[in-house]
């Protein structure tokens, strides 16, 4: 797990690609500096991280697509720790399918954004999915 800032919000990230790993990091850093990023690059990795961690994240965003997990089944684990039940959770997807979508908000997502094509889009993502950030530490 990479971090990028250091402060009291932290942002778990599920993203096994390095492009959007960057391009995250760029768009949240531009809207937030102050904001702990951390990326997991597995779906299997994403829990034991999040078990790892001292403090529990603002948010959790994850890739649909991740390998070992995607986020549907990421989100049917998390509801399993009631400790990670009021913490936000986003899906981040290419696919636009209403059935990815449906299935990740029954199973906790708060909500479900497709990937921007360009860098305005990305900011606004990422206020987006920041205003779900807010529990303080």
């Amino acid at each position: 797990m990479e971090k990028a800032n250091v402060s009291g919000r932290i942002i778990l990230f599920g993203e096994d690609d390095k492009d959007d790993e960057e391009f995250l990091s760029e768009a949240f850093t531009a809207v937030d500096n102050t904001l702990t990023l951390c990326f997991v690059n597995s779906g299997q990795k994403l829990i034991p991280a999040l078990q790892e961690m001292d403090h529990l994240p603002c948010l959790i965003v994850l890739d649909y697509n991740m390998p070992g997990l995607n986020a549907a089944e990421i989100l049917q684990q998390l509801n399993n720790y009631p400790r990670y039940k009021n913490v936000p959770k986003v899906i981040w997807s290419t696919s636009g399918s209403d059935t990815y979508r449906k299935l990740c908000l029954d199973s906790g997502a708060t909500e479900y954004i497709i990937k921007p094509s360009n860098i305005s889009g990305l900011e606004e993502a990422a206020r987006l999915m920041l205003s779900y950030c807010t529990n303080e530490k």
